[in-house]
């Protein structure tokens, strides 16, 4: 996986159902309800055994109901070799915390922050074993 590469988007809407045809029938997307999670996979390229786009520079994501006070569109995650490393440095440039370090048990960590100009993004760090 290459460093500080784009890893994941997000969707957010206050529909994601009918977001999901939307987009399904616009782009041909794949789009599941993950299991046990109010959260939609979509993917956009195919994937190998362990979920992993087989497409060079292919990135799959996925859909949310809309955060509260959230406004903005898509979220796009960066690859990250520590969350608390780069949201520190982050936070020294002038961005702010949108939410912390959060686990998606199973697969790994992130945390949403705003840039000093108020356009989020999030970060992403590969983790097995978070919980």
């Amino acid at each position: 996986m290459k460093k500080n590469g784009v890893v994941h988007f997000e969707i957010y809407a206050d529909d994601p159902g009918k977001l999901g045809k939307f987009y399904t029938s616009l782009f041909d997307w794949t789009i599941d309800l993950m299991p046990g999670m109010d959260y939609w996979y979509i993917k956009t390229v195919e994937t190998d055994a362990k979920g992993r786009p087989t497409q060079a520079g292919g990135i799959n994501g996925g859909m949310m109901k809309r955060p509260a006070g959230y406004e903005g569109a898509w979220m796009n995650y960066v690859n990250v070799e520590s969350i608390e490393e780069t949201v520190s440095r982050a936070q020294k440039l002038g961005a702010e915390v949108m939410k912390g370090k959060t686990p998606v048990p199973g697969i790994g960590w992130f945390a949403m922050l705003t840039d000093p100009q108020g356009n989020p993004f999030a970060i992403w760090l590969m983790d097995p074993n978070a919980k």
